[in-house]
């Protein structure tokens, strides 16, 4: 009998315990958060084992791949444990960035809403009678007056406006939409899925490229409920396109004694049309076309939170807010507060241009190139021998799904001469992330989105980069 030890020479058994490798992390960082470390050991060891299984890995156990490991464990930790979402400063040029959270509050808005979190709050309370009131009785007089609108309300978001209108207006019944229009928003959110969840049947008339008025007359009958007009927010037709126009589709709506609805995507309160703006991105314009109930984001084109406006005909906003839905997509205490202060600066043309957005949109062609050589002389000091900086015209998209063959013309600075991809990621990873563009194998800081006080913070930004 062969009473010799068999040695397990399984080779995970190089790998440290979790324990061990907490202790290690903690020991070289220990600000980390517990959570945030254990769950990156246990990642990072269980991704070690895998490639182990698969003959794929190249960890041998020694000292130095033991450090390796801790680093990496310290960073996913510190990613792990970061607040989120966190401020990061939008160099792209692009002012509504979906990826960067879309609109960025003004400063009055954020005092509202730290305002209205302090203690209580008269959310739904009215003071004068110390009874039951409405959380959205400030917001529909600020809707209505700047609007011209019968009537108003405010739920979470687009799609929530879309399908509140829809549900309450057409349910079980059936919705005339042009073909060209049953458009596709980010996150794979189709028009026709948000009619089907809201209850109704989608009647498609015209074709992809073309759909006129007599589309829309012919698919009306005893069962259409209303017709819907979507608006194409992140992508254009051209060549041989037709669609039909907004007062016709009206008259029509209005002669067959059903409403006309439109999506409008992004709209705004304000007459923007000296910055460029198209007509069609004014939501009272539209409303003046005959158009019975419209809804768009707050956080696009209006610059708030994140709200889906509607407006319309007393009726019909009514019957929403009657709705059951509307208790489920309303808008909490915080976002009440954000757009009532958004809403007052707007009723106040001296501070309009303290909503960043409108004011990024209005800024004109001198104002960008001065902010551009203010921003290329707070950086000199950084690149000087290290990097190549130039001011050069820009351009950029609107962004967040609205007009999107619209572009701003603007100013940059442009850097190169350096790893621009390295760069760009070391960006990211400042203590206050910077968003660049890379183009033509440069770095591209487009200042219509930066204010004078992110000037010296992309400057430290970029030392930090440079030096890694």
């Amino acid at each position: 009998m062969d009473l010799e030890r068999k040695v397990n020479s399984d080779p995970r058994r190089i790998l440290p315990s979790v324990d061990h490798l907490i202790q290690k992390v903690r020991g070289y960082q220990s600000e980390l958060a517990g959570w945030a470390v254990r769950r990156a050991a246990r990642d990072a060891l269980e991704a070690i084992r895998n490639e182990i299984s698969q003959g794929d890995s190249d960890f041998t156990g020694n000292e130095g791949d033991l450090q390796a490991l801790v680093l990496e464990v310290g960073d996913s930790a510190r990613r792990l444990g970061a607040a989120h979402p966190r401020m990061v400063i939008n160099a792209t040029g692009v002012v509504l960035h979906t990826n960067l959270g879309r609109a960025p509050l003004a400063e009055a808005a954020g005092v509202a809403v730290a305002r209205s979190l302090e203690g209580y709050s008269n959310l739904e309370l009215d003071l004068e009678t110390g009874r039951r009131g409405s959380r959205m009785g400030s917001l529909e007089a600020k809707l209505l007056a700047l609007s011209g609108a019968e009537a108003a309300h405010v739920v979470n978001n687009n799609a929530a406006a879309v399908l509140l209108a829809l549900n309450t207006l057409a349910l079980g019944r059936s919705v005339v939409v042009s073909r060209g229009e049953l458009v596709e928003i980010g996150g794979s959110f189709r028009i026709p899925s948000i009619m089907q969840r809201a209850g109704v049947s989608l009647r498609e008339v015209g074709t992809t490229n073309r759909t006129h008025l007599a589309d829309y007359e012919d698919a009306i009958g005893p069962d259409t409920a209303l017709l819907l007009k979507v608006h194409r927010s992140n992508f254009e037709q051209r060549g041989f396109v037709a669609e039909a126009d907004v007062r016709e589709l009206a008259d029509l709506a209005h002669a067959r004694g059903i409403p006309l609805v439109e999506d409008l995507g992004s709209g705004t309160l304000l007459d923007l049309a000296a910055a460029g703006l198209p007509d069609e991105a004014f939501a009272p314009g539209r409303l003046g076309l005959g158009v019975d109930v419209l809804c768009f984001s707050g956080d696009k084109l209006l610059g708030g939170p994140q709200t889906g406006i509607l407006l319309g005909r007393f009726e019909s906003i009514d019957a929403m807010r009657r709705n059951p839905l509307a208790r489920a997509l309303r808008v909490d205490k915080m976002t009440v507060a954000a757009l009532d202060a958004t809403l007052d600066l707007m009723l106040d043309e001296r501070r309009s241009e303290e909503i960043p957005v409108v004011a990024g949109l209005r800024a004109t062609s001198a104002e960008l190139e001065s902010r551009a050589a203010r921003l290329l002389e707070t950086l000199s000091p950084v690149l000087m021998g290290r990097a190549k900086a130039r001011i050069v015209q820009s351009e950029a998209a609107v962004g967040g799904g609205s007009l999107p063959e619209y572009r701003l013309a603007g100013w940059a600075v442009v850097i190169d001469g350096v790893d621009v991809p390295a760069v760009s990621s070391h960006l990211r990873d400042a203590s206050t992330p910077v968003l660049a563009r890379v183009r033509e194998d440069a770095l591209w800081l487009d200042v219509r989105t930066l204010r004078d006080v992110d000037l010296p913070r992309v400057a430290e930004a970029l030392a930090f980069a440079l030096d890694r």
